[in-house]
């Protein structure tokens, strides 16, 4: 027999859907905004839950990418090496050269055995003068259609950009059609031969080396010039992945404990204001387990349509916000997982179920003569001693009525006061997360804060690829005569020299990025964990993956050398810097010998122009050979824009849930008081007192949940934001955690207040329309 019954009972639980109008809905809503909530933050766990993986899979990425000397090494021999054993499959040759200081590398289109490309915007270069440019330069200036030089020189070729691909190994930074890039080839950028391969085995850095021992041995000696395995690139994508984790759990959990508390309140709501009916449903005959199908169907009813809605609704709002990690991470599924659509579905109906059966097993279990009795007033005596202690206060008689009323009902008050609680608690978590986030970004690029930048070049370090600056030569002014002129120039507030290279660690196999400054850079200092930023020669600063990487501290020594001359360093400060994986170094340019800028981060005076002043010294320093720009404002970082989206999303479906919670049981309040309301309106009270009556009784919960709710979503972001940096593999500077003030979290006490009210508005509204007459008469 179906849940929904037959003859009297279907007819039973029809009429209690269609005569429950208002808790009809706010079960269906709930269970909507509850649902479409849990399947966004699951979509998105499993989006951001290896990333790199699920990309490489489906893209048949290159375990290992070779690059050879076409001299050594003929095409012929490098198919052979694809049937070597242990290798599954392969790839190329394909010609590579330098365009730009860009890895550019020529195939006939984007699909392959290995590698095979996600093309994400535009199409693939099918003739000479065509690029295709990594998916990762599609937040940059440069769209389809735009035109690169490979340098400023009036017989420079130029390549048109006519698309955008994704290579989930990072194979090439851009590609070309075979023949074009031959053309571009000459004696400073000559064409190498690039093969693809997957191999048996390939999980450790171990197996990547044995297949690299047996790619060496299997050409001729010197013709395997470097390899990239795709560990690294995995290492790094998985460690941004791994950091918003613990932001989407903290919202699923937040979202199902809402749930759980809005869907068992407005049940059990709709159960226990029906047991004056259930005892006449009983009284003509009908089984104590008949009633407990009527009311589990009443409650499941529109909990199903409103489940299915949810699932609809979070299917549409999930779309763009994968679509955004995606361009993020790549290789992401631009639709919800199917799993997501069944488990989220299954286990909001059992909580709906279980939530409507323990108030339904006490009706059932009810007896006739006490369950008529009951009817729809409150239990005389329950909550006088409140209403005898408001009445003291110097209030409106109306508003110490609507303070008192809540301890009337003690329970669905607790749940109300639960719903506002989480409510706040997701209102205080997000702002403070987006509020880190955004600290976040102003903190990773230091330079940028810089009004001018000049460069002088005068090194082989100034190294890309990069949007900007990507068509220009690379300067080679005298630094000396670079910085004089931005001394004389007239305008200049303060400036100094930076240079970046790459520096061997001891400690640290590989080259280890360093950054070295000249004169005085903490206008260019990034935010300090610990200790101080460097203000000498001999000092230098780091990243926590770094300390972490090398087993040191503050205060320890390390042995750093550029080129020939290595230098003892002492450790003075840490330093929030994600870059290379956290593997940096910042020094005195002092520390080495030799070591020039190869460019300069100026500040202009107050009320001078950044563009009018990079236009005049560049008047001076393009004539030396070097170049200057007026710095725009950078972008926000994707993933930070992505995960404040997540987030105000999230917070504005937990807070509608709330706001819900509280209209529903604002509703079964008033109608179990209509009969009140009608004595009070008959004795003078007029429409505005009522609605003063109904807000008032829930004023009080809002200022209670508000004052719970703000230090629960405090340290629920003290705890966060930690467990994500280091995920990430860093800690947290101050200014990351430290981002709420005094006044910003009294205005989020007050959300509790704002939530409580709009959810009672309409209620309030509704009770203070009924005529007197009606009310009366109600029972």
């Amino acid at each position: 027999m179906s849940l929904l019954g037959t003859g009297a009972l279907g007819r039973v639980v029809r009429s209690g859907v269609g005569r429950r109008r208002v808790q009809t809905t706010v079960i269906a809503v709930a269970c909507m905004m509850a649902v479409a909530a849990a399947v966004i933050a699951g979509a998105l766990i499993v989006a951001t839950n290896a990333p790199f993986d699920h990309a490489f899979a489906k893209q048949h990425g290159a375990h290992i990418t070779a690059q050879f000397d076409p001299a050594k090494v003929s095409a012929a021999a490098l198919k052979e090496t694809g049937r070597l054993d242990g290798v599954t499959a392969s790839a190329g040759p394909y010609p590579t050269t330098t365009f730009n200081r860009l890895t550019l590398v020529g195939r006939s289109g984007p699909h392959s055995k290995v590698d095979d490309l996600d093309l994400r915007a535009g199409r693939w270069a099918t003739k000479p003068g065509e690029i295709v440019l990594s998916a990762s330069f599609m937040n940059s200036p440069l769209r389809i259609g735009s035109v690169m030089k490979a340098s400023d020189a009036a017989d420079s070729q130029g390549l048109t950009v006519v698309g955008f691909a994704l290579s989930s190994g990072r194979s090439a930074d851009a590609w070309a059609t075979p023949g074009q890039v031959r053309a571009l080839a000459s004696k400073d950028s000559p064409v190498t031969s690039q093969m693809l391969y997957r191999f048996e085995s390939a999980g450790s850095k171990g197996q990547i080396a044995a297949d690299r021992k047996l790619l060496a041995a299997a050409v001729p000696s010197g013709s395997l010039l470097a390899t990239q395995s795709y560990l690294d690139t995995k290492h790094s994508a998985d460690r941004g992945a791994a950091a918003t984790i613990p932001f989407l759990v903290a919202f699923g959990v937040l979202g199902i404990v809402m749930s759980v508390i809005i869907v068992s309140s407005v049940i059990s709501g709709a159960v226990g204001t029906g047991l004056r009916r259930i005892g006449i449903l009983k009284a003509i005959g009908f089984t104590p387990r008949e009633v407990v199908r009527a009311y589990v169907a009443q409650a499941l009813i529109p909990a199903a349509a409103g489940i299915a809605l949810g699932i609809v609704l979070g299917n549409v709002l999930a779309v763009p916000l994968l679509a955004d990690t995606a361009q993020v991470y790549g290789g992401v599924s631009l639709s919800v997982t199917w799993w997501v659509d069944v488990v989220v579905p299954a286990v909001a109906l059992l909580i709906v179920t279980v939530a409507a059966l323990v108030p339904a097993l006490r009706a059932g279990r009810l007896r006739t003569v006490e369950a008529i009795a009951v009817g729809r007033a409150p239990r005389t005596g329950r909550g006088q001693w409140a209403h005898r202690t408001a009445g003291w206060l110097p209030l409106p008689r109306a508003v110490t009525y609507g303070l008192a009323s809540p301890f009337t009902h003690p329970v669905r008050t607790a749940a109300m006061l639960l719903a506002v609680a989480f409510g706040t608690v997701a209102a205080t978590f997000a702002v403070g997360l987006t509020s880190s986030l955004n600290a976040v970004g102003s903190a990773q690029d230091p330079q940028d804060r810089a009004d001018v930048t000049a460069v002088s070049g005068g090194a082989a370090q100034n190294r890309g690829p990069g949007p900007a600056g990507a068509d220009r030569k690379p300067p080679s002014a005298d630094p000396a005569k670079v910085s004089a002129a931005i001394k004389a120039q007239s305008g200049t507030a303060s400036y100094y020299g930076m240079t970046q290279t790459d520096v061997t660690v001891a400690g640290i196999s590989g080259s280890v990025e360093a950054t070295l400054y000249q004169g005085d850079s903490e206008s260019g200092s990034y935010e300090m964990i610990s200790g101080h930023w460097i203000t000498g020669a001999g000092q230098v600063v780091v990243p926590t993956r770094f300390l972490e990487r090398t087993g040191t501290r503050l205060g320890d020594t390390v042995r750093v050398t550029l080129g020939k001359d290595t230098q003892s360093l002492r450790i003075v400060g840490e330093v929030f810097d994600t870059s290379n994986d956290g593997l940096s170094v910042h020094a005195d340019m002092a520390s080495f010998a030799g070591a020039r800028p190869q460019a300069f981060q100026i500040q202009v005076k107050h009320g001078v122009s950044p563009t009018d002043y990079a236009a005049k010294l560049a008047t001076v320093v393009r004539p030396l050979g070097g170049d200057v720009m007026a710095n725009e404002n950078s972008q926000q970082d994707g993933m930070i824009l992505v995960l404040d989206s997540i987030a105000a999303l999230l917070t504005l479906m937990l807070v509608s849930v709330a706001g819900l919670g509280v209209l529903n049981s604002v509703v079964l309040d008033t109608r179990e008081r209509v009969h009140d309301l009608g004595v009070c309106k008959a004795l003078g009270m007029s429409p505005r007192q009522t609605v003063s009556l109904v807000l008032a009784s829930v004023a009080g919960i809002g200022v209670f949940g508000g004052l719970i709710g703000v230090p629960l979503g405090f340290a629920l972001h003290g705890y966060i934001l930690p467990v994500m940096g280091h995920a990430a593999g860093t800690d947290l500077p101050p200014s990351v955690l430290d981002v709420y003030d005094v006044p910003e979290l009294v205005l989020l006490g007050l959300a509790g207040i704002a939530i409580a009210l709009l959810g009672a508005l309409l209620p309030s509204g509704w009770a203070a329309r009924a005529r007197t007459a009606t009310a009366l008469r109600t029972e």
